[in-house]
């Protein structure tokens, strides 16, 4: 895997798009040029939607558009389904570990709770996700999900650690 710069984020920091240099020269890139680099990354991210903003140093932005394919449409209020938002919530905090692991490891959702809090009926999401923890072969990770500058959702998540041997075989 090829190392990108990517810019670094304050955690719940206003949005602001990848772009703004960090340096003369310095070349920067979004986590979607991050991960269109891992030979092993899931085409789910196109399928729901949602882009990266940003992701470094432990913490990720992602964004998702609301769509009409979105909807849970059997509910009197059409609101966005709940498995889109923890989709982008699930997404944002993989891209949170995944800007801390290295070239030889892998990381997967072991468990996740959400809590959510608002209808999402319009406009974007975003959501802000960072590492809270990391220790040996674990991290817990945080998310919020937010719509119109409302939380309308927060997760918790722990993701188990592997690393990657000969092959693309988990090591351990």
């Amino acid at each position: 895997m090829k190392a990108v710069d990517i810019p670094r984020r304050d955690w719940y920091a206003p949005q602001e798009k990848a772009g703004h240099g960090r340096g003369p020269g310095r070349a920067e890139a979004t986590m979607n040029d991050k991960v269109a680099l891992r030979e092993d990354h899931t085409p789910y991210q196109t399928v729901i939607g949602w882009d990266y903003t940003v992701a470094a140093d432990g913490s990720a932005e992602c964004t998702l558009a609301v769509r009409e394919d979105l909807f849970n449409s059997r509910q009197a209020l059409r609101a966005v389904h709940g498995g889109a938002i923890y989709s982008l919530a699930d997404g944002a905090m993989g891209g949170a570990l995944y800007s801390l692991l290295g070239e030889d490891e892998w990381g997967a959702t072991a468990e996740m709770r959400i809590t959510y809090l608002l209808p999402v009926l319009d406009g974007t999401l975003s959501c802000q996700a960072r590492v809270v923890r990391r220790e040996g072969k674990t991290a817990t990770l945080e998310a919020a999900v937010l719509s119109h500058g409302q939380v309308v959702a927060r997760a918790t998540a722990t993701w188990h650690i592997r690393q990657t041997g000969p092959g693309g075989r988990s090591k351990t």
